[in-house]
Formats: structure tokens, sequence, C-alpha cells
């Protein structure tokens, strides 16, 4: 997968454009545990959840399938539109600016997308719209594809898009998001409100076919902005080596959630 860039939540271009194909990204993205989101509602104090960063909702609906009661927030009107198209309620606007309008909730998750949102003022907006007890929940699965895959995508990336900073074949996932990982938890932190930060594991494997995979590639990072002519060699690249491997692999994911509970006062 490509580096994030430093500061993401800077990058609003970026963070903006998964919309351009909201259809492929929430029919490629791949859900939550289930033993994530039911460990997040057991650990709050009720099943009001606010989901920052809905996208297509993807989160959202696995909560509300759950008994949750699930208000979205969303900057990108493509994606707010498909999350709505499946009748969840969401509202437009980067979390940092969007008006709670006194409401309460007990738990504000988000799905691979807190990393959009300034780590220090997100933690402390989460403060305020939670109860006391409530939670925060940022989660994000981190995956690795299998070794020989890895290096010839790898090559792939650099010689095609040179541009895009993408990991060392071999590099362990978790080594890669633990940044991530870390802002959320400094924020956390900073923020004053919340109990001991908890990083939360959920392991879990998925077989994907060329196809599949191929599907889903055009959503991950920078590689939403490449005009059709750059990414087609990516594809192309990356479609041999799966190939090569029989025409499918095994992907192994952890899911990891940082969480900590609003601090009662």
């Amino acid at each position: 997968m490509p580096t994030l860039p430093p500061e993401p939540h800077r990058q609003r271009a970026m963070a903006e454009s998964f919309g351009v194909d909201a259809a492929r990204y929430d029919r490629t993205r791949p859900a939550y545990p289930d033993a994530m989101v039911q460990r997040i509602i057991a650990a709050g104090p009720g099943p009001e959840v606010l989901d920052v960063g809905c996208g297509t909702g993807t989160a959202a609906r696995q909560f509300r399938a759950a008994g949750c009661t699930v208000l979205g927030v969303e900057p990108d009107p493509r994606m707010a539109e498909f999350a709505r198209r499946d009748g969840l309620t969401v509202e437009e606007a980067t979390f940092e600016a969007w008006d709670p309008a006194g409401r309460r909730f007990d738990a504000v998750i988000a799905g691979t997308a807190w990393h959009w949102v300034d780590p220090v003022a997100g933690a402390a907006k989460a403060a305020r719209v939670l109860r006391p007890g409530g939670r925060l929940a940022a989660f994000w699965h981190a995956f690795a594809l299998p070794r020989e895959l890895a290096q010839a995508v790898t090559a792939i990336y650099r010689q095609a898009v040179p541009e895009v900073p993408f990991p060392a074949a071999g590099a362990q996932p978790l080594q890669h998001y633990q940044a991530i990982f870390t802002k959320a938890v400094d924020g956390i932190h900073a923020s004053g409100a919340f109990e001991m930060p908890e990083q939360w594991r959920f392991d879990w494997e998925r077989r994907y076919t060329r196809d599949e995979w191929l599907d889903q590639l055009p959503t991950h990072g920078t590689l939403t902005r490449l005009p059709a002519d750059r990414l087609a060699p990516v594809l192309a690249g990356v479609g041999a080596a799966i190939d090569e491997l029989g025409g499918s692999f095994t992907a192994t994911y952890a899911t990891i959630a940082v969480t900590a509970a609003h601090r009662a006062r």
C-alpha cells in the first residue's frame, strides 16, 4: 500500500479523493471484524454512535446491524450520498468543523478515517460530544501480501509511479501504521479528557482472486488520483504477478483499534 504523507489530516485533496468511485470503494473495501464491533459496543454506556469520516457507510452499517443508532459525519458529498442510499443519516462536514448542536453520543468511531482528522483537535471534539464513560475508537486495517507478491508489487510501483512512497517488500504492516497509531494516542493524551488509551488487535485473513484485488486497487491512497494511462500499467503488472501465483492469494490482516474511555468528571 502507498505510504501516507506526513500530517495526512492536512492533505484534503487526497482525503477527499476516494469518492471519485464511491461504489467501487464500497464494493471492494473489507468490513471490520464483528468481534471488534461487539467489543466497542460492550465497552460503552449505550447504543448511540457517531461515525467520523463514515465514507460509504461500511462501519456504520455494521454498528447499525448490531443494534446501534448511528449518525455519520463525512466531508465528501459523493461518499455521503452513497451512504444515505442505505438509509444512513449523514451530515456533510469535516469533523473539526462539524456542529454537534448539543448532541451527545455513547461512542465516537472512525474506520480507516481518523488519520484524516487533526489528532489533537479531533480528540478534543470527541471528548465534547461523548457522554461520561463514552468511548472513542479509531480503527484501521493493516494488511500484508504474500512475500513474493509484495516484492513484485513494490517493483511495479517504483517503476510506474516512482513519486508514490511505497514500503519496502517484507516490511511489517504494523510498522507502516505505527506512526498513525502513535499520533492518535498522542492526541487522546493531549485532550486530557480520556482514560489511558489501549490498542485492541484482531487478526484475520482474506482470499482474493486476481479480479477482486485489481477491483480494489484503484481505491488505495494516491492511486485514486492517477490518470487512467498511468494506472493501467500498475494494474497490468499486479495482475500478471497474481497470475504467477495461480490467480489468487491470501492477504493477512490485523485490524487495530486505538481506543479510550471518556473520563467522567
